[in-house]
Order: C-alpha cells, then sequence, then structure tokens
C-alpha cells in the first residue's frame, strides 16, 4: 500500500489540483481491486493539512482534512497542489509550515513529492529540487527563474520526473502528470484505462503551444525596455543584435550581457519570441495563410521560420493553425511542405 499525503494549503490553493488527485488515485484502486485478488487498496489517501478545516475561494469551498502535519509520522508520496498567482508570495507565507515537514518526510523516508503547477514554488522553497529539472505554468516562469535560480527550469515539459521529485506545467496539465505516476506505481494498462475513463489525453509532452509570451519588462534596466519596445513595434522589420546596440549607444557584447541579465532571453532569442507570438496571433484569428503570416513577422525564409516556430511552439505552423483556427483548412493552401 503506498500513503499518499494530498496538501491541502490555507486559502487559495485550486480546488481541482486537490479534488484531481483524490479521484484518480480512487478510481485506481477500483480499477486494481476489480482486476486482481488484492483485498486493500493501492493507494491510502489522505487530505492533509496544516489545520483540521480550510476554506478555499472566499470561503466558498471548504476541505476537511483527515489528518494534519503532526499526525503523519511516513508517507510515501506528497502532493503539493497548484495556487493562484495573484497571492502568491503571501501564500508561500501563509503555508510556510508545509516546507520543513516535506523536508523531514524525504530525508527521513525517501519520500517522493510531486507538484502542480505553481505549486513548483513551494516545492523548491524546500530546495529538494536545486540543481533538478523542475517545469510550472508558463505564467510564473519569469517570477521562479527570479527566486529559484540553483533550479533547472524546463519551459518546454509538461511533466519532469528526476530523482522521485515530479513536476507539472500549467493548470490542468496535473492531469498528466497524475498518468505518469499511476503508470509508474500501477503499470501501463492500469494508466490507459484510467487515460480513457477520464478521458485524458496520454503521453502528452509539450506545453509550449500554450504559453503566451508577454515580454519579460520585470526589471530596472531602461535601455533594455526601450529595446524590447522598439523589438515589439517593429515585428515586420529585420532587426540584428548590432543594429540595436549602434542605436542604444553600447557596444554589442554589453548589450547582449544586459539584455540577457534584465529579460533572462539574448536580443536574438527575444526577436524570436516577439515574432512568433505575433505569427501565433495572426494564425489564430485571421484568413492570412502561413505564407502570408512569415511574411508579416518579417521571414522570408520557410524553413528558418518553420524551424524558429516549432522551437518555441512545438508544433509547425501549419499544425497551430489548423489546430487554433476553425477557418483555417477551408482555404485550401497547399502548404505540405510546412
Amino acid at each position: 500500500m503506498k500513503h499518499v499525503s494530498i496538501l491541502v494549503p490555507k486559502k487559495n490553493a485550486v480546488l481541482s489540483s486537490i479534488v484531481g488527485p483524490y479521484k484518480i488515485f480512487s478510481a485506481v484502486n477500483q480499477f486494481m481491486e476489480s482486476r486482481t485478488d488484492r483485498k486493500t487498496p493501492f493507494f491510502d489517501i489522505h487530505l492533509v493539512g496544516i489545520e483540521p478545516n480550510t476554506a478555499l475561494y472566499q470561503g466558498a469551498f471548504s476541505i476537511h482534512c483527515d489528518r494534519i502535519l503532526d499526525e503523519i509520522d511516513k508517507t510515501d508520496l506528497i502532493i503539493i497542489p497548484a495556487c493562484t498567482p495573484h497571492t502568491l508570495e503571501k501564500d508561500l507565507q501563509e503555508n510556510y509550515d508545509f516546507v520543513p515537514w516535506i523536508k523531514r518526510q524525504r530525508e527521513r523516508n525517501s519520500t517522493e513529492v510531486a507538484s502542480f503547477c505553481l505549486g513548483a514554488f513551494l516545492l523548491a522553497e524546500t530546495g529538494l529540487v536545486n540543481g533538478k529539472r523542475c517545469t510550472t505554468h508558463w505564467a510564473g516562469m519569469e517570477m521562479f527563474r527570479k527566486l529559484y535560480p540553483k533550479v533547472h527550469l524546463i519551459s518546454n515539459k509538461v511533466v519532469t520526473d528526476e530523482d522521485g521529485i515530479y513536476t507539472s506545467g500549467g493548470a490542468y496539465s496535473f492531469l498528466n502528470l497524475l498518468l505518469h505516476l499511476v503508470d509508474k506505481y500501477c503499470g501501463r494498462e492500469t494508466a490507459i484505462y484510467i487515460s480513457k475513463f477520464f478521458e485524458i489525453e496520454i503521453d502528452r509532452d509539450n506545453q509550449n503551444q500554450f504559453a503566451i509570451f508577454q515580454g519579460q519588462k520585470d526589471h530596472e534596466d531602461e535601455t533594455v525596455k526601450k529595446a524590447q519596445q522598439y523589438i515589439e513595434g517593429n515585428v515586420s522589420q529585420k532587426i540584428t543584435v548590432e543594429q540595436l546596440a549602434e542605436k542604444y549607444a553600447i557596444s554589442r557584447r554589453n548589450f547582449v550581457r544586459r539584455f540577457k541579465k534584465a529579460t533572462q532571453n539574448t536580443p536574438s532569442e527575444y526577436i524570436q519570441r516577439v515574432k512568433v507570438e505575433a505569427a501565433k496571433k495572426n494564425l489564430e484569428s485571421t484568413q492570412y495563410n502561413v505564407n502570408e503570416v512569415m511574411n508579416k513577422v518579417g521571414y522570408i525564409d520557410q524553413k528558418a521560420f518553420r524551424t524558429v516556430f516549432k522551437k518555441y511552439v512545438g508544433l509547425s505552423p501549419f499544425a497551430y493553425r489548423g489546430k487554433y483556427n476553425r477557418k483555417a483548412l477551408e482555404f485550401g493552401e497547399n502548404l505540405t511542405a510546412w
């Protein structure tokens, strides 16, 4: 029997990421009991809080925890649910009692730990992912990199798995991590059944197609901010690093260094990401074909555009258009090369 502790943070946890693992692990128990001679459930599931009762969403929902931290001597798996971005810093402070408890469980019992979405911030506070791979919601990645520079943040992955530490990307991708854990603990047959029963796409690997690049401007370098604004205002133009450095009267080397320090991207990467985001918006909402969109964002080489687009989105431009634009296939472009 695998003892599972689903943490119930105070105030602003995402309710679905608490109910989700409870329901899925319960369904696994039912499935395995129906297929085997097991007389005990595979997962021993508990809701574990700092306090016995927790109110979420300004009191709209209340969760009764069947255990509090001090009552758990040993657990095999800790689930850290998602939290909301708007009150993240305050929520980390209010729920800090979880941090030493998670560390003790890991050190004494080799407990495995899984975080969902922005729950990765609470996980990172423990130091258990320093030097390890981790993912989180795309909207929190800039802040995460600044707060936890020792963590190897993987922006494109839906799920990471390293040394008994698991993380998932944004929002409902926690379902993919749960499938991953079911596959690992209970086998492929059970994971496929759960995938079909809950209608979750199994083995979904890349979350880039969901990310919205918002530009990293939470810094104090005014020259770099001006360069960012110039890039974003001239999407259709071919812009080089040399041109930007000359425009702002800085040596190329110093400009690249300052830009990377401020934005976590090189100028070239930033230019590419701005152009790709503009292309995505056009592919989603206009009748332009892929060649026309490519030209609108300053590319003339199909192969180069496709390579850059797929690097940041995880899909080809044509596949992205077909997925997110309802009228995408009504115009009959012959774009098999894409």
